[in-house]
């Protein structure tokens, strides 16, 4: 009878590679930028300033659109670059977007004229800004091959 090292029960942690692991904290950024505008809908006024042609005293012209859908495209082209990018321009690319979204999200709360939803704002963006400090520490932190490891999937690639 042979007894295992391990503890019983336990179970085994997979490690992701470093792509999933971005493109999960893009995924849940992405339903947390969504949702935060979503519900914003419920604040007295909101439907009233748009319906208005009003966003955060921005006239929601061409102009407008057009702004918004680019800062919530790039967000969601990072969930399938981050899978499909090489690793040196992938981790470039991830803490550059990363490091520029950080005011971005913080941009929210600007124009609040009272604390009424400071617990919304403060909670949202705070989610938001460690979702992207995960995707900071995630891209410095990816891991490297070694010199003979590099060399040999060098040599194969070659053939």
């Amino acid at each position: 009878m042979t007894r295992s090292s391990t503890t019983a029960g336990a179970f085994e942690q997979a490690r992701l590679p470093v792509q999933a692991r971005l493109a999960a904290a893009w995924t849940s950024f992405m339903f947390l930028y969504i949702y935060v505008d979503y519900l914003h809908l419920y604040k007295p006024g909101s439907i009233d300033e748009i319906r208005s042609g009003v966003v955060h005293e921005f006239d929601t012209g061409p102009t407008f659109v057009g702004l918004a859908l680019t800062l919530v495209a790039v967000p969601i082209l990072m969930i399938v670059l981050s899978t499909t990018l090489p690793a040196r321009v992938n981790r470039g690319t991830n803490l550059v977007v990363a490091a520029l979204y950080i005011p971005v999200s913080m941009y929210n709360v600007a124009g609040e004229e009272s604390w009424d939803y400071a617990y919304f704002y403060g909670f949202s963006i705070g989610l938001e800004v460690l979702l992207l400090a995960y995707v900071l520490r995630a891209a410095w932190t990816w891991p490297r091959t070694t010199g003979a490891t590099a060399d040999r999937d060098l040599a194969q690639a070659r053939g």
